[in-house]
């Protein structure tokens, strides 16, 4: 699947060795700053969440969170950092590729950086985004753009595995945009993600039939 030959190995090693949490304790700025956006007190799916930054962050606003990702490493500390927050969140090890995405289970989806997907993984991903969320529901979402692979301070250094704004809107066409950019920035996201960055960010709303949408 995607990057490494064997990525909960990989994975593992990299959360095992970061010193402190590998992409720190706050959440991700993007999701910080929308995250109002996302329906109040909803069920929220944060995918391949690592330690679990921004799923500690939902469920300490008050949403009801499910958070998952393949590494056991990352998920004990995930336990760990939403003990020390003082807040519930069902943590479960899972491989992506194989999360099985119930149609209609949540109110909102977060995906942040979850740039191992190669493009046929990732299509299978929005596929399983768009069946997951309920009308209505909403989908936020950051991963870097074709620009990181110059500034290369974070992300995987696959040309495949990055967004484009244009095709990432695509993939959700008919969804209301509620936010967008195609930005460089600089991230200071614990060790992996530091430094100027290019990133494509979106948060979408999934059309609620009868309704009328906005197109993309």
């Amino acid at each position: 699947m995607g990057e490494f030959e064997d990525a909960r190995e990989t994975w593992d090693r990299r959360f095992a060795e970061a010193d402190g949490l590998l992409f720190g304790s706050e959440p991700n700025p993007w999701l910080a700053e929308h995250h109002r956006l996302l329906p109040a007190g909803g069920k929220v799916l944060c995918v391949a969440d690592g330690e679990s930054r921004n799923g500690v962050f939902l469920a300490a606003a008050g949403f009801d969170v499910t958070a998952f990702d393949i590494s056991p490493v990352a998920i004990e500390k995930a336990r760990a950092l939403a003990g020390q927050r003082g807040v519930e969140i069902d943590l479960r090890v899972a491989d992506a590729a194989r999360w099985g995405f119930e149609p209609d289970a949540f109110d909102a989806v977060v995906a942040i950086f979850i740039q191992f997907a190669d493009p046929d993984l990732r299509e299978r991903l929005f596929a399983g985004f768009r069946r997951t969320l309920r009308p209505g529901g909403v989908l936020l979402i950051e991963g870097y753009g074709e620009r990181q692979l110059r500034y290369r301070t974070g992300g995987p250094g696959i040309p495949e595995n990055l967004y484009q704004a244009r095709r990432l809107h695509q993939a959700f066409d008919g969804w209301e945009i509620l936010a967008s950019r195609d930005a460089d920035i600089v991230l200071a996201e614990g060790s992996a993600h530091a430094g100027i960055s290019h990133v494509v960010s979106a948060v979408y709303r999934k059309p609620i039939p009868g309704a009328g949408t906005i197109a993309v």
